[in-house]
C-alpha cells in the first residue's frame, strides 16, 4: 500500500527505483474514486492530468534530472490557490468555471521542486467559515466519522491528507482554517509567520491575517512542504526575507530546556477531555526535561470582536472586485449598473460571505470607522503587544486548538456566533501574525481527534515544529478509520 505512507517514505522508495511516481498517482486515483463520493474533499480532481504529471516525473527521474528529492510526490491545494489553466472557485458561485491566467507562487515553487498537484480541495467559501459547510459545492464530511465536520475553512485539504487521499495538502490560515481542520480530522497543519509564504496567487480574505501553511500526517512531512513554499517574493509586499531553517533533517524532537508557557486564559470553557489530553502531552514534555510555566494573554477576551471587524472590513474591501465585470459571473437582465452589481452579488455569493460583507462595510462606514474598525485596530496592538511580553518568559506556547472536538454537520449552521466561537484560541495568532502548529494528541471518548496547538514566536517555526515532532514521538499519528 502506497496511500498510507509518508512524503519521506515514498521519496525514499522513488530514490531506490522501488517504485515509479506513475505507481503512487495510480493507487492514489483509485482510492480516491473510491473514497471521495463519501467525504467530497475535491472541488476538482483530474485524473488525466495526474497521470500525466506522474509519467513527467518518471521520465525526469530515469534520465538523472529530477528536481528534487519530492520529485513525483502528490499535493493538493485548497481552491483559492491559484494554479494556471485550472478552475479557481474559492468554493463560492460567483466564480463560476473561472480559470486561473497564472499561478500563485507557491504553485510555482511546488513545480519547480517536481510535485505532482493532485486537484483542487474544498472550502468554506471565499475561506470565510470554520467547517467547510458553507462550499457551494457541497459539504465536506470528516474522515472519522461522515456524520462530523471536517473543520474549516480549509476543511478539504485536511480531509484528503486525513483519508490517505493524499499525503500532504496547502491550505490558508486566516483565523485557524489550517489549525482547526487539522485538529477536527488527526493530521498535522502548520500556519507559519505572517509574511513567511507569499501570498501572490491566495485570492485575499482578509490580507493582513492571511497565510498559506501545509497539512500532512506527520510533522516531517508539513515541515519539508513548508520548507518548499517559503521564502522571501518580491511580487508579495508583505513577504519577509528569513532563514529556513526548518526543514525535518533539522529538526531532533529535542525539548530538553525549551520553556513552555500556559495561558490560563486558553482553557477556560475547554472540555476537560481536551484540557487534559494536552496537559498529558506537556507533562510528557516536561519529562523529557521542557521547563513548563502559568503564563498569562490578558487581551484573549478581546480576540474574537477584534478579529471579526478585522476580518469582515478587510473581506468588505477586498470582494468588491467580483461584481460581474472584472470578476465573477454577469448576470442575465440587467438595466444599469447598480442593477449589475445588485444581481451579481446577490445571487453569486453565499449567505455567510454576505453576512461577512455587510459587516465589513457597516464598520468602515462613514461615522462608525473610529467607533469600530479603528478601535479594533488598536486592540489588535494589545494583543500583538500580549504576546511580545509572553515571549520574554518563554520559548513556546501551548493551549487546546479548539473548546470541542468535531461537532455534528449542521450544528451550528443557524447559529453564527457559536460558529464565531469555533476559532476563539486560534485567531490571536492570525491578530499577533505569530507561526501556530496542530498536532494530534489523542482521541475523545467519541473517537475524534484532539489538537494540541503550539505557537511560537516570529519565525521561530522551527521551534514549533521541533516541540510538534516530541509530541507525535510520545503519541504517534491517527489514522482515520475509512
Amino acid at each position: 500500500m502506497l496511500y498510507n505512507k509518508s512524503m519521506k517514505e515514498l521519496s525514499e522508495l522513488l530514490d531506490k527505483k522501488e517504485i515509479k511516481s506513475l505507481d503512487i498517482a495510480q493507487e492514489l486515483i483509485s482510492r480516491t474514486e473510491k473514497i471521495e463520493p463519501e467525504i467530497h474533499s475535491y472541488i476538482t480532481f483530474d485524473r488525466e492530468n495526474f497521470l500525466e504529471q506522474s509519467k513527467k516525473s518518471d521520465e525526469r527521474r530515469a534520465s538523472g534530472k529530477s528536481l528534487s528529492k519530492f520529485d513525483g510526490i502528490p499535493v493538493a491545494l485548497k481552491d483559492n490557490i491559484a494554479v494556471k489553466d485550472v478552475k479557481l472557485s474559492c468554493g463560492s458561485k460567483i466564480l463560476g468555471d473561472f480559470k486561473s491566467p497564472y499561478n500563485a507562487t507557491v504553485t510555482e515553487k511546488l513545480a519547480e521542486s517536481g510535485f505532482l498537484i493532485s486537484g483542487k480541495t474544498n472550502l468554506d467559501e471565499f475561506a470565510m467559515g470554520s467547517t467547510t459547510e458553507s462550499s457551494f459545492y457541497g459539504v465536506t464530511k470528516n474522515p472519522h466519522n461522515t456524520e462530523k465536520v471536517p473543520g474549516g475553512s480549509s476543511g478539504g485539504s485536511a480531509a484528503a491528507v486525513s483519508a490517505s487521499l493524499v499525503p500532504a495538502s496547502l491550505g490558508s490560515d486566516t483565523g485557524g482554517s489550517i489549525r482547526l481542520p487539522a485538529s477536527f480530522c488527526g493530521v498535522v497543519g502548520i500556519k507559519p509567520t505572517y509574511g513567511r509564504v507569499s501570498r501572490f496567487g491566495l485570492v485575499a480574505y482578509a490580507s493582513s491575517l492571511d497565510q498559506i501553511g501545509t497539512f500532512a500526517r506527520s510533522v516531517d512531512d508539513a515541515a519539508d512542504l513548508l520548507s518548499v513554499i517559503s521564502g522571501y517574493d518580491k511580487k508579495d509586499s508583505t513577504s519577509a526575507e528569513g532563514t529556513i531553517d526548518f526543514s525535518s533533517d533539522k529538526l531532533s524532537g529535542d525539548v530538553k530546556g525549551l520553556r513552555i508557557g500556559l495561558p490560563d486564559e486558553y482553557f477556560n470553557g475547554v472540555s476537560a477531555e481536551i484540557s487534559d489530553a494536552v496537559m498529558n502531552a506537556v507533562k510528557e514534555l516536561e519529562k523529557k526535561g521542557a521547563v513548563v510555566e502559568k503564563i498569562s494573554l490578558k487581551m484573549t477576551e478581546y480576540a474574537v470582536p477584534v478579529y471579526y471587524l478585522i476580518a469582515t472590513s478587510e473581506a468588505s474591501s477586498n470582494l468588491s472586485r467580483f461584481d460581474g465585470i472584472r470578476y465573477g459571473r454577469r448576470p442575465e437582465g440587467v438595466e444599469s449598473l447598480g442593477d449589475l452589481y445588485e444581481k451579481a452579488r446577490s445571487e453569486g455569493f453565499g449567505g455567510e460571505v454576505k453576512r461577512r460583507i455587510v459587516l465589513g462595510t457597516y464598520s468602515l462606514s462613514s461615522g462608525y470607522y473610529d467607533a469600530y474598525y479603528l478601535k479594533a485596530l488598536k486592540g489588535r496592538t494589545l494583543i500583538i503587544n500580549d504576546f511580545k511580553e509572553a515571549y520574554k518568559k518563554c520559548d513556546v506556547i501551548m493551549s487546546p486548538v479548539a473548546a470541542t472536538t468535531a461537532f455534528g454537520i449542521g450544528e451550528k449552521m443557524n447559529d453564527p456566533l457559536a460558529m464565531y466561537l469555533s476559532d476563539i484560541l486560534t485567531i490571536s495568532a492570525n491578530l499577533a501574525g505569530v507561526p501556530g502548529i496542530s498536532v494530534p494528541v489523542g482521541l475523545d471518548s467519541q473517537r475524534m481527534p484532539i489538537g494540541l496547538q503550539i505557537m511560537g514566536n516570529y519565525f521561530k517555526e522551527r521551534d514549533i515544529l521541533n516541540a510538534a515532532k516530541a509530541v507525535e514521538g510520545v503519541f504517534g499519528k491517527y489514522e482515520p478509520q475509512i
